[in-house]
């Protein structure tokens, strides 16, 4: 069976090198980390009074940064290696309002609009269809009225991408199953019962191309970089 049929779960997260990553991906300091942090508290800032979650924290950089924005943060992941790593992290971070725990974000079993912020950064891209449906329920179930749900994925259409997903230069990254357009993903959160309050496409960390982006992703779906996309339950 190969990897393009083969369905990656939480095994593939936990018993493969997927969490050995390249230093881009490890160091919190790192242009691409410091970007995506800077563009994820763009689309949503944070506010002291909120609690948040942050589903599929991974190695814990949204949730770290949040912290000193907001009340408290509880990072969510299914993988058991994921959520040992952000644990670990804590005594670097010297944060007192982060929890992580291990969970899955169709079902994370946590109370019911409890959260005024969800954020699902680089996760979308992770979730089979079926999957990415019921996380956007799930969202909006754990969510008070009021609540915003955050999303940033990779758009499906990059020049980047394209080359990845075909393997010509870049190599394929198997856990991205199912990359979503932006048609997509606004669809998955106005069908989960969210009212868009704001849906751009964002351009790279990479300096010249980036600059390309921003001039001509509007016109040029291979310069569309990432999908932002917030959603606000009524």
């Amino acid at each position: 069976m190969t990897d393009r049929v083969r369905r990656v779960g939480r095994s593939y997260y936990d018993e493969t090198t997927y969490f050995d990553a390249a230093a881009h991906l490890q160091d919190f300091e790192s242009r691409f980390q410091r970007y995506r942090v800077a563009k994820v508290t763009e689309l949503y800032p944070g506010r002291p009074t909120d609690r948040v979650l942050d589903m599929g924290c991974g190695w814990g950089t949204i949730s770290y940064a949040l912290a000193p924005r907001v009340r408290e943060v509880v990072g969510v992941d299914f993988s058991e290696r994921a959520v040992s790593g952000c644990n670990a992290r804590v005594p670097v971070h010297g944060v007192d309002n982060v929890v992580f725990q291990v969970g899955d974000a169709r079902a994370t079993g946590l109370k019911e609009s409890s959260f005024e912020a969800v954020v699902a950064a680089d996760l979308f891209e992770h979730l089979y269809p079926d999957d990415s449906e019921a996380v956007a329920a799930e969202a909006f179930r754990v969510l008070a009225s009021r609540g915003v749900f955050a999303v940033w994925t990779p758009c499906r259409s990059h020049i980047l991408e394209v080359l990845k997903n075909n393997n010509i230069i870049l190599k394929r990254d198997v856990s991205h199953v199912d990359y979503k357009s932006m048609a997509r993903m606004r669809g998955l959160l106005t069908g989960a019962g969210f009212r868009i309050e704001r849906a751009y496409f964002a351009e790279s960390h990479l300096p010249g191309l980036s600059a390309l982006e921003r001039i001509a992703q509007r016109w040029v779906p291979l310069l569309r970089r990432r999908i932002a996309v917030l959603g606000r339950k009524p």
